[in-house]
């Protein structure tokens, strides 16, 4: 969905109701226990989502469009242009499988008609990624923006 109803442009108000339910959850909530007839202190918090690429972009401003748009890859991706219409096409992602697998030889469904040799992209350390994040703006709780010095 394009345009002034995208909530890409404002998916913070759709998320704070979210948010602020998860943030009383992790803080402990005083729940009752019905089988046991009495109340104990509840936490929770929220281990994962499950996603559409689409949404995976706008919940984690990562850009999914063009040609560094597969979070694994980045800039080792093998992604190419379509002669017609111009969409970036991702072919690559076979080499994600096990060595053996008969995808890898699979060369009628797939587009370029190649056996897919190459392993994953090599695996950020956490010294890596910190390089990569560490100037990025940080928002604080109050909704103001500063960036790390």
């Amino acid at each position: 969905m394009y345009g002034p109803s995208n909530p890409k442009a404002c998916i913070d108000v759709f998320l704070e109701p979210l948010i602020d339910d998860l943030k009383k959850l992790w803080s402990s909530v005083l729940t009752y226990d019905i089988s046991k007839r009495q109340n104990f202190i509840m936490r929770a918090n929220l281990m994962w989502t499950i996603n559409d690429f689409p949404a995976y972009g706008m919940l984690s401003s990562w850009g999914t469009h063009g040609r560094l748009a597969c979070p694994h890859c980045m800039e080792h991706h093998k992604s190419f242009t379509l002669n017609y219409g111009c969409k970036t096409w991702f072919d690559s992602h076979r080499r994600f499988l096990p060595i053996d697998h008969p995808f890898r030889r699979n060369i009628k469904a797939f587009r370029k008609g190649e056996v897919e040799t190459d392993g994953p992209p090599p695996r950020l350390t956490l010294m890596q990624v910190w390089r990569r994040v560490r100037d990025l703006p940080k928002i604080t709780e109050s909704g103001a923006t500063r960036i790390n010095g």
